[in-house]
This record gives structure tokens, sequence and C-alpha cells, in this order.
């Protein structure tokens, strides 16, 4: 988190103490917001919740002055996604604000991102018919991308990260049937370098392995999990497994089960 909050509060004081027309202080508080979503998500995935939605804040405060629709509605997505699991309704509504924040003309990478957070705030919530007009948006949005330029700050969302959420909301629904699929297909195409992020859907799968009475195949996967998580700094990999692990408990006696407990408790 170090190296983002030091970036954001560089540009911090380049805004306090320098002179510059306006139309560079709009693009120094575009920069602002994008550096202080990327500091509130270092905070967020190192535990540190209070930090995370200080920073969130004020990002969109700076993209809203900038008039940078784009970080605005994505400011108020990492914070739908960071209220809904406290309170749900009010995830859900700070979602559809950030959807409604940045309109139809938004570049494609960024409605589907904003979209498919949506979805997951339905999810969470137990929205299934709003989370599937969601996920469905997001997939319109991602299919109209072409060769159109689109903000760095959404590459990362491919058909791939779409399947992966979308199996991680059925999972959140309880739908295993339609979960297990998805993910299988996503995740056998993410590579084990991507330690971090394959061990954290991983963590849905075998949830969704486990609801579909699959114990052995939930134990083996969250075994797995736990060997990529080991050593990141994250911590919401072991954070989402501990559910799983607990729920896997009431099976001990399989030899796949005792194999990750007692791997769990050494870690």
């Amino acid at each position: 988190m170090g190296v983002y909050l030091g970036e954001y509060q560089a540009t911090k004081a380049l805004l306090r103490d320098s002179t510059y027309s306006q139309q560079t202080r709009h693009d120094l508080l575009s920069v602002l917001a994008e550096q202080a979503q990327q500091a509130g998500w270092a905070a967020f995935d190192g535990g540190r919740a209070a930090d995370a939605r200080g920073l969130y804040e004020e990002s969109h405060s700076a993209a809203t002055e900038a008039g940078d629709t784009d970080l605005a509605g994505n400011a108020l997505a990492f914070l739908a996604y960071q209220a809904v699991s406290g309170d749900q309704k009010a995830g859900v509504e700070i979602a559809a604000q950030s959807c409604a924040t940045i309109g139809p003309d938004a570049p494609a990478g960024v409605r589907a991102l904003l979209h498919e957070r949506l979805a997951w705030a339905c999810a969470v919530a137990g929205l299934a018919t709003e989370g599937e007009r969601a996920l469905a948006a997001a997939e319109t949005a991602l299919a109209s991308a072409g060769d159109a330029p689109q903000p760095d700050w959404v590459s990362w969302v491919d058909s791939t990260e779409l399947q992966i959420m979308t199996g991680r909301c059925w999972t959140e629904l309880r739908r295993p049937l339609r979960a297990v699929p998805v993910l299988e297909t996503a995740l056998a195409a993410y590579d084990d370098t991507n330690a971090r992020d394959k061990a954290l859907y991983l963590s849905w799968l075998g949830d969704s392995y486990l609801s579909a009475g699959e114990v052995e195949q939930a134990a083996t996967t969250a075994d797995r999990a736990l060997d990529l998580a080991e050593g990141v700094a994250s911590v919401r990999p072991r954070t989402r497994l501990t559910p799983l692990l607990t729920r896997l408990d009431a099976h001990r006696g399989l030899t796949a089960v005792d194999t990750v407990l007692e791997k769990a408790a050494a870690v």
C-alpha cells in the first residue's frame, strides 16, 4: 500500500502547492482519483477497511470535481463492493448509483466492470433476477468493446473475469449447478502464477462444490487454494476460505477433509 499511498500524497501536494491552468487542475484531479482508488484497493486487500473507505470517498470527491464520471462511478463501485458485506441494501443502492453515474457513452470496459460489481452486490443481497440482469448488461458492454481504446484501469476486465464474477454470483445465490461449470471453465485458463487471485476464486468453487454435496471436491479445492495463498500479501484468500473450512469441519473423517483441515491449522 505504501507505494500507492505515496504517489497519491505526492499528487495531492502538487495540487495544493503549484500553479496551473483549470484544465491541468482537472487532469491532476483525475490522476488523484485513480491513485486514491489504487491505494484504497491495496488497503482493502490488506485488511484495512476504514483506510480503504476513506480513500474511495476522497477518490469520488476528486473525480466529481474533475468531471470524470468514469472514475467517479468506479469510486462508488469500490464503496459498494466494501459496503455490501455489512449493509446489503446500501451496497446495492451505491452500486446502482455507480452505473447511473457513468451513462451509456462510457467506455465498454467501464460499463462492464461497474455492471458486474452491481451484479455482485445484488447476489450478496439475494437478488437473483437483478443480479442476472446486471451480468447480462456487463456481457453486452464487453461484447461491444471492439478495438476502441479503454482506460488502463479496466484492462483486466475480459471474458474470463466476467465468467469468474458470474460463478461467484451464482455461488453466493446458492445455485451450484450454475456456478460450478462456469468457475471450472474460467479457472482452468487461470495460471497458478496469479496465486492471489486464483486462490481467492477457488474459494467460491469449493463453496459451490460443498453446496452441491461434493464434499471431497470441496476439500481438494480448498487444499489447492491454501497452497496458492501461502505467502501472498493479501488477507482476502484466507478470509474467504475460513467459512468454507468451517463448513467442512462437519465432514471430519473423510481423508480429503482431514487433510485440508490439518493443513489449515498448521498455516
